[in-house]
């Protein structure tokens, strides 16, 4: 059985790889660590693994991008995957986004950009100790 899969979606190519290079720092060879830049992207990616009979297990999710918004993003996701966990990651998202995806997608928490590497570490660890 392979590795569980953390996804991170960004349309902003360098947030991918600060998100990538933070949690591979913090989370070793434990996960398969796969980005995507925008919402489509990520259920192409989603149903990839799901293809390969892998799971993802957390997705770190930006809120403003192309296409898609993050919130209606991790709404779907919820939808076919409630088991995941779901953290948005924002620097524009407004109160009434954030309490949508909290409502309708068990978001487990939204952190701002720019973000401390410390608290998004502990989020998701904490995210993690739910599974």
């Amino acid at each position: 059985m392979s590795k569980p899969v953390i996804l991170c979606v960004d349309d902003e190519p360098i947030v991918l790889e600060s998100l990538r290079s933070q949690l591979r720092e913090a989370f070793g060879e434990c996960y398969i660590y796969e980005v995507a830049q925008d919402a489509d992207d990520a259920l192409e990616v989603i149903d990839e693994i799901q293809a390969e009979c892998t799971d993802i297990i957390l997705i770190v999710s930006d809120w403003l991008m192309p296409g898609m918004k993050g919130d209606e993003f991790l709404i779907k996701v919820h939808q076919r995957f409630p088991h995941v966990v779901k953290i948005m990651l924002t620097g524009q998202a407004d109160e009434a986004a954030i309490q949508r995806v909290q409502d309708e997608a068990n978001l487990h928490k939204c952190l701002f950009k720019p973000w401390s590497e410390i608290e998004l570490i502990t989020t998701i660890q904490s995210g993690l100790a739910q599974l």
